[in-house]
């Protein structure tokens, strides 16, 4: 090879490997979403820019809209590359959100945005967004909000997604908490949501960007949560309170005469930080300051749940879908099946109980366990996997289907989710009564002659001695055994069939018998487990109260011999002939059941005093027939 050739060869190779990568490279694309298309005045929405095949881009900080503000509030990225003989897969992408606030009502086009990748240029895709004017305090709040937080050094603002709602949904909401970044806020306690009959969810690590209002930057402090009410009527949700603490130069003392100017009055131009504190990073004479911060009230109108739920809704609202398995597919008789359901969708995972067996005949059932995962910030997007495990008391085919019910809010109705049947083999068990036994057949000889002793034809005169009386047998014709003879076996076939009818009719008997000590012994079992667990004081109020009317069911379907699911508070009162004080008890215990079971565990406002927990088990344990 000749010196030329060599370097020919080192000049192209770096742009042959050029060639292939840019063959090999997939093209970025880039797509746009909002959260929310039909908002409200004031009510935030996010948008995201997302682009794959590329971790970098040049995007808008903000996008200018005539009646919305948008600012970019965030990125994220994400790298995976894979390699195959077809190629490299670039799977990277990156992702950016912006904050949209609708400052009126009225249908607004989000034009198409340029996005530089590398040396490609790409195009978002045009949105539209249509604005209710929404009620009138929302719109005063939110324009009052940020009209406050364009002349103060902190604001607060509580964002409702929703004005109605049902009992049990879970709304989400977000707190907004903006300070003037030259007062360098930080938060002393907060925030706190005041309110009473909802519960919120635990706020989390909030979300950090800089904000433009009203022509003044803010650091703003995104908190999301999400609102469910206990009951029905309309509520005042908050005001949002946190205590902060900024840094304001230190001013000096004024003459007597002249009135000292206050920092926080803002208006009339007075802004503290023209001092020129604040223009030297290195200032050393701030003043430490507790500001508090509170933001309007939002309304929210409650709705109660349709009355027509079906016998398995257990308080699940939002939008699910369900999937279902059971291993193993092949066991014995009484030998434990593990049954695992998924739900996955939006909703309140934490007030959701597991599917239920379609028909429970023929098997035990144990307490489930769950474990959910969270999509979201906030854990009202996710799946919920629920493990069951049930043991055949019979042989049978199938598991059967599983059923989950559900109220949709904005199909305002029940759904009711059903699973296909799982196929089984059981084994072993008890055998079926065995067919009585046939008869054995006398196969049909040939005539063979029967030996006879001594026998004299008609014609020969009979001796009139003693082997006369030997040799005459009268009617006996032949001397095969008895017990080879039909006639025999005949004759003993009728009792035989008696004896396996009343052999069988013992083994159903036990069988019915078994099952029923089963169930009475699983019910008893039951009973007994979660009165220890009442006697714990660890319990939350949600968990007791369950569980207390739990065992009003089971010892009434003890009594009753019934279905525990199907018992009530007037059914458990009939089979214990209780007295009107008594009965009264017992329907306080179903309602504040329910009311716990639709509105979950609380933020604290459900408590349960020792008193009450003695009062309620004093009435389960005089549940006696």
């Amino acid at each position: 090879m000749t010196m030329s050739m060599f370097r020919r060869i080192l000049f192209l190779a770096p742009i042959a490997i050029a060639a292939m990568q840019s063959t090999f490279a997939a093209s970025p694309t880039v797509t746009a979403v909002l959260s929310n298309s039909q908002p409200t005045v004031g009510q935030i929405v996010q948008l995201e820019i997302k682009i794959s095949g590329a971790t970098k881009a040049k995007v808008p900080e903000s996008i200018s809209v005539d009646g919305l503000e948008i600012h970019q509030t965030g990125q994220m990225y994400e790298s995976s590359l894979s390699f195959g003989f077809g190629g490299n897969e670039d799977s990277s992408s990156a992702t950016y959100t912006y904050s949209v606030l609708p400052l009126k009502a009225g249908q607004f086009n989000i034009p198409p945005q340029t996005v530089r990748v590398r040396s490609d240029s790409l195009r978002t895709p045009e949105l539209v967004l249509n604005v209710a004017q929404g009620s009138r305090s929302s719109a005063g709040s939110s324009q009052s909000g940020q009209t406050q937080a364009a002349s103060k050094l902190a604001f607060a603002e509580l964002v409702v997604a929703k004005k109605d709602a049902y009992v049990g949904e879970m709304v989400p909401a977000e707190i907004r908490l903006g300070f003037d970044p030259r007062a360098r806020g930080r938060l002393q306690d907060g925030p706190e949501l005041s309110g009473q009959g909802f519960t919120t969810q635990k706020l989390q690590q909030p979300r950090e960007n800089l904000e433009t209002i009203g022509g003044r930057t803010y650091q703003v402090y995104t908190f999301k949560t999400a609102i469910a009410a206990a009951r029905p009527g309309k509520f005042e949700i908050g005001p949002v309170t946190a205590k902060a603490v900024v840094v304001l130069p230190r001013r000096p003392s004024a003459p007597r005469t002249t009135r000292p100017r206050s920092p926080f009055d803002l208006f009339n131009l007075d802004d503290p930080f023209s001092d020129p504190f604040f223009s030297d990073p290195f200032g050393g004479m701030g003043e430490r300051t507790e500001l508090p911060i509170q933001s309007e009230t939002a309304t929210l109108n409650v709705k109660p749940l349709p009355p027509n739920a079906p016998p398995n809704f257990s308080g699940a609202i939002g939008n699910f879908t369900m999937t279902a398995d059971a291993r193993p597919k092949t066991v014995q008789v009484g030998d434990p099946i593990t049954v695992t359901s998924t739900i996955t969708g939006r909703g309140n995972f934490d007030r959701m109980n597991g599917p239920a067996l379609e028909d429970e005949r023929g098997w035990h059932k144990y307490p489930p366990s769950s474990k959910f995962k969270q999509d979201d910030d906030v854990g009202i997007s996710g799946e919920k996997t629920f493990e069951m495990v049930i043991a055949p008391n019979q042989k049978k085919p199938a598991v059967p289907p599983l059923v989950f019910a559900y109220f949709d809010p904005i199909k305002e109705n029940y759904v009711t989710l059903r699973s296909d049947a799982v196929p089984i083999q059981v084994e072993g068990g008890t055998a079926p009564a065995p067919s009585a036994a046939k008869a054995p057949a006398v196969a049909a000889t040939s005539a063979t002659p029967t030996a006879t002793v001594g026998v004299t034809p008609a014609s020969t005169a009979k001796p009139q001695d003693i082997l006369y009386q030997l040799t005459d047998l009268g009617r006996v014709r032949s001397f095969t055994p008895i017990y080879a003879r039909s006639v025999f076996w005949i004759a003993q076939l009728a009792p035989f069939i008696l004896l396996l009818g009343f052999i069988g009719w013992k083994i159903r008997q036990a069988k019915i018998d078994n099952l029923e000590a089963q169930r009475t012994a699983a019910l008893q079992h039951e009973s007994g487990e979660l009165l220890r667990k009442l006697r714990r004081a660890e319990l939350s109020p949600q968990e007791y109260f369950s569980n207390a009317s739990r065992v009003v069911r089971v010892k009434t379907a003890l009594v009753k011999n019934i279905n525990p699911n199907a018992v009530d508070a007037e059914t458990a009162a009939k089979a214990f002939d209780l007295g009107e004080r008594e009965r009264a008890q017992l329907r306080t215990l179903f309602d504040r059941s329910d009311e716990l079971r639709f509105s979950g565990s609380g933020n604290g406002a459900n408590t349960i005093s020792s008193d009450e927990r003695e009062e309620v088990l004093r009435l389960l344990e005089s549940l006696r027939a």
